[in-house]
Protein backbone atom coordinates (compact mmCIF):
# COMPACT_ATOMS: atom_id res chain seq x y z
CA UNK A 1 0.00 0.00 0.00
CA UNK A 2 1.22 3.34 -1.10
CA UNK A 3 1.84 6.01 1.39
CA UNK A 4 0.36 9.65 0.34
CA UNK A 5 2.63 11.99 0.27
CA UNK A 6 2.49 15.50 1.79
CA UNK A 7 1.40 17.26 -2.12
CA UNK A 8 -1.43 15.22 -2.24
CA UNK A 9 -2.78 15.19 1.32
CA UNK A 10 -2.13 19.47 1.07
CA UNK A 11 -4.22 19.64 -2.15
CA UNK A 12 -7.30 17.31 -0.80
CA UNK A 13 -7.64 19.57 2.48
CA UNK A 14 -7.33 22.43 -0.07
CA UNK A 15 -9.83 21.39 -2.03
CA UNK A 16 -11.81 20.52 0.94
CA UNK A 17 -10.97 23.98 2.90
CA UNK A 18 -12.37 25.99 -0.35
CA UNK A 19 -15.70 23.40 -0.59
CA UNK A 20 -16.57 24.17 3.26
CA UNK A 21 -15.88 28.43 2.43
CA UNK A 22 -17.96 28.49 -0.91
CA UNK A 23 -21.27 26.59 0.94
CA UNK A 24 -20.53 29.17 4.47
CA UNK A 25 -20.80 31.97 2.26
CA UNK A 26 -23.93 30.90 0.09
CA UNK A 27 -25.45 30.26 3.49
CA UNK A 28 -24.61 33.99 4.83
CA UNK A 29 -26.27 35.92 2.83
CA UNK A 30 -28.25 38.28 4.58
CA UNK A 31 -32.18 37.48 3.80
CA UNK A 32 -34.85 38.77 5.92
CA UNK A 33 -36.92 36.21 8.24
CA UNK A 34 -40.21 36.02 9.31
CA UNK A 35 -40.53 38.18 12.31
CA UNK A 36 -38.04 40.74 11.02
CA UNK A 37 -39.09 44.51 11.06
CA UNK A 38 -37.98 46.86 8.48
CA UNK A 39 -37.37 50.09 9.04
CA UNK A 40 -40.72 51.55 8.36
CA UNK A 41 -42.37 49.18 11.15
CA UNK A 42 -43.28 46.73 8.38
CA UNK A 43 -42.93 42.90 8.66
CA UNK A 44 -40.04 41.91 6.61
CA UNK A 45 -40.37 38.18 4.76
CA UNK A 46 -44.17 37.83 6.22
CA UNK A 47 -47.23 37.85 3.85
CA UNK A 48 -49.21 40.36 6.10
CA UNK A 49 -52.09 40.72 4.14
CA UNK A 50 -55.04 39.07 5.34
CA UNK A 51 -57.79 37.41 3.05
CA UNK A 52 -60.93 35.36 3.88
CA UNK A 53 -61.12 31.52 2.59
CA UNK A 54 -63.98 30.46 0.62
CA UNK A 55 -65.23 27.17 1.54
CA UNK A 56 -62.95 25.33 -0.57
CA UNK A 57 -60.93 26.37 1.79
CA UNK A 58 -58.86 28.47 -0.79
CA UNK A 59 -58.54 32.11 -0.38
CA UNK A 60 -61.41 34.63 -1.83
CA UNK A 61 -60.90 35.98 -4.87
CA UNK A 62 -61.62 39.71 -5.96
CA UNK A 63 -61.41 42.73 -3.57
CA UNK A 64 -61.21 43.09 -0.35
CA UNK A 65 -60.99 46.98 0.59
CA UNK A 66 -60.65 47.47 4.92
CA UNK A 67 -62.46 45.31 7.15
CA UNK A 68 -65.83 46.17 7.41
CA UNK A 69 -65.95 48.05 4.88
CA UNK A 70 -69.04 47.78 2.03
CA UNK A 71 -66.66 46.27 -0.43
CA UNK A 72 -65.27 43.63 1.58
CA UNK A 73 -68.93 42.01 2.32
CA UNK A 74 -69.93 39.24 0.31
CA UNK A 75 -72.79 38.35 1.69
CA UNK A 76 -77.09 39.61 1.19
CA UNK A 77 -79.34 38.59 3.55
CA UNK A 78 -82.72 38.16 3.07
CA UNK A 79 -86.19 38.65 4.99
CA UNK A 80 -88.42 35.10 5.14
CA UNK A 81 -89.82 34.32 1.68
CA UNK A 82 -89.25 37.78 0.35
CA UNK A 83 -86.58 38.83 -2.50
CA UNK A 84 -86.17 42.17 -2.22
CA UNK A 85 -83.08 43.72 -1.00
CA UNK A 86 -83.20 45.61 2.54
CA UNK A 87 -81.79 48.91 2.75
CA UNK A 88 -79.00 47.88 5.13
CA UNK A 89 -77.59 45.36 2.26
CA UNK A 90 -77.82 48.54 -0.57
CA UNK A 91 -74.27 49.80 0.07
CA UNK A 92 -72.57 46.32 -0.36
CA UNK A 93 -74.62 45.95 -3.59
CA UNK A 94 -73.93 49.49 -4.80
CA UNK A 95 -70.04 48.85 -3.76
CA UNK A 96 -69.51 45.90 -6.11
CA UNK A 97 -71.30 47.33 -8.78
CA UNK A 98 -68.72 50.18 -8.66
CA UNK A 99 -65.91 48.12 -8.64
CA UNK A 100 -67.67 45.86 -11.68
CA UNK A 101 -68.28 49.07 -13.29
CA UNK A 102 -64.08 50.05 -12.76
CA UNK A 103 -63.11 46.51 -13.51
CA UNK A 104 -64.64 45.03 -16.68
CA UNK A 105 -62.58 42.54 -16.88
CA UNK A 106 -63.72 40.92 -13.22
CA UNK A 107 -66.99 38.45 -13.21
CA UNK A 108 -68.91 37.36 -10.53
CA UNK A 109 -71.40 34.54 -9.70
CA UNK A 110 -74.56 35.74 -7.39
CA UNK A 111 -75.26 32.56 -5.56
CA UNK A 112 -79.07 32.23 -3.96
CA UNK A 113 -79.92 30.61 -0.91
CA UNK A 114 -83.54 29.93 1.27
CA UNK A 115 -83.69 28.40 4.83
CA UNK A 116 -85.09 24.91 4.79
CA UNK A 117 -88.93 26.17 5.02
CA UNK A 118 -90.69 24.94 1.75
CA UNK A 119 -90.44 22.81 -1.20
CA UNK A 120 -87.46 22.54 -2.94
CA UNK A 121 -88.69 23.42 -5.79
CA UNK A 122 -90.09 26.54 -4.55
CA UNK A 123 -87.07 27.48 -2.57
CA UNK A 124 -84.70 27.15 -5.95
CA UNK A 125 -87.22 29.81 -7.21
CA UNK A 126 -86.83 32.01 -4.23
CA UNK A 127 -83.26 31.61 -4.10
CA UNK A 128 -83.30 32.43 -8.04
CA UNK A 129 -85.17 35.36 -7.80
CA UNK A 130 -83.05 36.93 -4.74
CA UNK A 131 -79.72 36.64 -6.88
CA UNK A 132 -81.51 38.06 -9.46
CA UNK A 133 -82.86 41.17 -7.38
CA UNK A 134 -78.99 41.70 -6.67
CA UNK A 135 -78.30 41.48 -10.49
CA UNK A 136 -80.70 43.95 -11.17
CA UNK A 137 -79.73 46.45 -8.45
CA UNK A 138 -75.56 46.00 -10.01
CA UNK A 139 -77.12 46.76 -13.32
CA UNK A 140 -78.55 49.96 -12.26
CA UNK A 141 -75.47 51.04 -10.79
CA UNK A 142 -73.24 50.19 -13.87
CA UNK A 143 -71.93 46.50 -14.36
CA UNK A 144 -72.55 45.05 -17.29
CA UNK A 145 -74.83 41.92 -17.55
CA UNK A 146 -71.86 39.81 -19.48
CA UNK A 147 -69.77 39.82 -15.80
CA UNK A 148 -72.50 38.50 -13.87
CA UNK A 149 -73.67 34.95 -13.26
CA UNK A 150 -76.81 33.79 -11.52
CA UNK A 151 -77.20 30.90 -9.62
CA UNK A 152 -79.79 29.08 -7.20
CA UNK A 153 -79.06 26.59 -4.58
CA UNK A 154 -82.46 27.22 -2.43
CA UNK A 155 -82.03 25.03 0.78
CA UNK A 156 -79.26 22.66 -0.93
CA UNK A 157 -76.57 25.08 0.78
CA UNK A 158 -76.96 26.13 4.28
CA UNK A 159 -74.63 28.42 5.64
CA UNK A 160 -75.62 27.40 8.91
CA UNK A 161 -77.47 23.89 9.95
CA UNK A 162 -80.32 24.23 11.95
CA UNK A 163 -84.10 24.75 12.41
CA UNK A 164 -84.28 27.75 14.68
CA UNK A 165 -84.81 31.71 13.07
CA UNK A 166 -81.04 32.43 14.16
CA UNK A 167 -80.05 29.53 11.67
CA UNK A 168 -83.02 30.38 9.10
CA UNK A 169 -81.76 33.79 9.22
CA UNK A 170 -78.39 33.53 8.60
CA UNK A 171 -79.10 30.77 5.12
CA UNK A 172 -81.57 33.60 3.45
CA UNK A 173 -78.85 35.08 1.40
CA UNK A 174 -77.23 36.07 -1.79
CA UNK A 175 -73.83 35.01 -1.70
CA UNK A 176 -71.45 37.26 -4.26
CA UNK A 177 -68.35 35.59 -5.37
CA UNK A 178 -65.20 36.65 -7.84
CA UNK A 179 -64.31 34.35 -10.31
CA UNK A 180 -60.54 33.53 -10.15
CA UNK A 181 -58.64 35.40 -12.42
CA UNK A 182 -60.99 37.97 -12.88
CA UNK A 183 -59.97 40.53 -11.08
Amino acid sequence: MQRPNAVTTALKLFVILLLALTLAACASKDRPRPGDVAADGEAVGVDTEVRPLGRDGRPIAGPMGAPGSAISQRLVYFDFDRDAIASEFLPVVNAHAEYLANNPQARIRLEGHTDERGSREYNLGLGERRAMAVQRQMLLQGARASQIRVISYGEELPAQMGSDEQAWAQNRRVEIVYERGSQ
